[in-house]
């Protein structure tokens, strides 16, 4: 009986300790678990800037001076005396048809200009012969008036075949085809021997001067048109070429595009243009203040942009996720139609160290 009661003492005794150092063990693994160190992060204001609205269109480039070089008489082409991106001046010939039948009708309507005349001469001879004999009394007045009339009708005929002769040498003109101005030689699709008719595209001369950007705005828009209205021309990465500004607004909807015709003038770097060239036109609406942020401030999951938000809790600071609407980029920027009020701190480092929650401190 002795022996049973020593023995529940020591169990006990055993018990107490095993507690004991439970307990011991488990404060001591608690102790080893240390608060969260806050991250130092870089952190950004959030400011109003004043932010374009724009909308974006595919304009057309085109010259005040531009002509489609185009025969006004057929026949073959005997001479092309330039070649593609040669430089030509006012007045050169380009190209030449072969003249020999025109040359033909000329040369015989010379002659009948000249047979004409003859007949004309004789005819003034008679006259003044037959005037002379009237005056004398030889001759009556009838023969007079009859040589008078002969005398205007080959005047009339000889007139008439002269004015045709000047028509028929003018149309040889035409068998030479030259620049109407100084500028640049575009593609030749004809070869020599070809037959062309007035309905033939033989060239163009372009000169890459005057140009206008031809810009269809949707007739959704029609109120926000006006005259003035800045246009800026763009890169293919949104980098300005130039500024300008709707000079032209057609007063007729474009029936295949249902759109509105505006123009605008490029006055520089006309370098960087070409006629018929597409180029990217940005038109602004207006401008106002909106929050803009960094755009290594932005983050994305899923295709939705986010922040995060240095925010004041009752734990200190710490790092909020916040999801945003961005609009159009503004330099390094972006802005932001919602999402963000001026004020507001956005972590601009550290981003992809951050959770939602997670402490920092924002450093200068």
């Amino acid at each position: 009986m002795a022996g049973l009661r020593k023995l529940s003492v020591l169990l006990a005794f055993a018990f107490a300790a095993l507690c004991l150092l439970t307990n011991v063990a488990c404060t001591s693994t608690e102790a080893k678990q240390p608060a969260p160190q806050a991250l130092p992060v870089k952190t950004s204001s959030i400011q109003l800037q004043q932010v374009p609205q724009v909308g974006e269109f595919v304009a057309t480039v085109k010259s005040r001076r531009s002509a489609s070089i185009q025969p006004q008489v057929d026949g073959s082409l005997t001479r092309i005396l330039v070649k593609s991106g040669d430089s030509v001046r006012a007045g050169q010939v380009l190209m030449t048809i072969d003249p020999l039948k025109q040359q033909a009708t000329v040369d015989q309507q010379r002659s009948t200009e000249a047979q004409k005349k003859a007949t004309l001469d004789y005819n003034e001879r008679e006259l003044e012969r037959q005037k002379a004999l009237f005056e004398s009394g030889v001759t009556s007045k009838r023969d007079y008036e009859i040589a008078l009339q002969n005398y205007q009708n080959s005047k009339a005929d000889w007139e008439a075949s002269t004015a045709a002769r000047v028509t028929q040498q003018r149309q040889l003109a035409y068998y030479n085809l030259t620049a109407p101005f100084a500028g640049i030689v575009g593609d030749i699709p004809v070869h020599i021997g070809d037959y062309v008719s007035p309905q033939t595209l033989l060239t163009t001369v372009d000169e890459n001067a005057e140009l206008e950007a031809y810009i269809y705005i949707p007739t959704d828009r029609t109120a926000d048109i006006r005259m003035g209205l800045p246009v800026q021309i763009v890169t293919s990465k949104g980098e300005l070429i130039e500024a300008t500004k709707v000079d032209f607004i057609s007063p007729q909807v474009d029936n295949a595009l249902q759109g509105i015709l505006v123009k605008a003038p490029l006055h520089g770097s006309l370098e960087k243009f070409r006629n018929a060239q597409l180029i990217k036109a940005r038109v602004v609406w207006n401008t106002s203040p909106t929050p803009t942020v960094p755009v290594l401030a932005v983050t994305r999951i899923g295709g939705q942009p986010f922040v995060y938000v240095a925010a004041q809790t009752d734990k200190g600071t710490v790092a909020k996720q916040r999801s945003v609407v961005l609009g159009d980029t503004v330099g390094n920027d972006y802005a932001v139609t919602s999402g963000l009020q001026p004020g507001d701190k956005v972590i601009v480092s550290g981003i992809q160290f951050l959770a939602d929650g997670v402490p920092v401190q924002p450093i200068s």
